[in-house]
């Protein structure tokens, strides 16, 4: 069973290893693949330091490394995520939901509360927040079953002048992008029309205002098209 084998392998995992697993599974549902350089940025690291790391999770059969293109999730390697990831927004939902934390800082607060939580007290939690589907962010949790809802949706950077969007989940869910999106209330299910795009920056319409992103944020901003009203048609 999925479950009792997450437990026993966890067990030989380090917090550490844990962030690599989960970081990797997101750079590489994004690009296809984690590059190293990319694995290091997102971790805040040298890129020379995780070495020894990715050579202690390719030991257990989790990751792949492929020499100068970067790694990638083996199988068990992405059930092993997929049960992170659920620990993790399932963590962000009890900040929020529960204990009325500010949405922008609860990522860094559920990286440290993720590993202490078990199974048996996820189930609880998850019954108590009405089974949640997706984290403050708008990132999918995954079920108890390793099972991830897949919602078709692009980046920011994709969608045309004068098109209107619906913000469906923040790739990025560091303190400082989501305090900086904030400001200019993007966040899930806001309606987004762009204006102008510019070769390093976006100009966006929200709520009757006129905001300037750049295109490095606007690439962590995921969006869908919105719905014609056919009475407008």
């Amino acid at each position: 069973m999925l479950v009792n084998w997450v437990k026993e392998l966890t067990v030989e995992l380090s917090h550490e290893a844990e962030e690599y697993i989960e970081t990797i599974y997101k750079l590489q549902k994004r690009n296809g693949i984690a590059r190293t350089k990319e694995l290091a940025r997102e971790l805040n690291v040298v890129p020379g330091s995780i070495t020894n790391t990715i050579a202690h999770l390719e030991k257990h059969g989790l990751v792949e490394h492929t020499p100068y293109r970067g790694v990638r999730l083996t199988a068990e390697g992405e059930k092993l995520a997929l049960s992170i990831i659920r620990r993790h927004r399932l963590a962000e939902r009890l900040l929020t939901d529960l204990l009325e934390a500010d949405w922008s800082g609860v990522h860094e607060t559920a990286c440290r509360l993720e590993h202490a939580l078990t199974e048996d007290v996820l189930a609880l939690l998850e019954r108590r927040l009405g089974y949640p589907r997706f984290c403050p962010h708008g990132n999918p949790i995954p079920t108890r079953d390793g099972e991830i809802e897949d919602v078709e949706c692009f980046p920011l950077t994709a969608v045309p002048n004068n098109q209107t969007c619906i913000v469906v989940r923040l790739v990025d869910e560091k303190r400082e992008t989501l305090v900086l999106l904030a400001a200019m209330g993007i966040k899930p299910n806001v309606p987004i029309q762009i204006v102008k795009t510019r070769q390093k920056q976006l100009v966006l319409r929200i709520d009757g205002k006129k905001y300037t992103v750049n295109r490095e944020d606007a690439e962590k901003i995921w969006v869908r098209f919105a719905e014609v009203n056919a009475a407008n048609v």
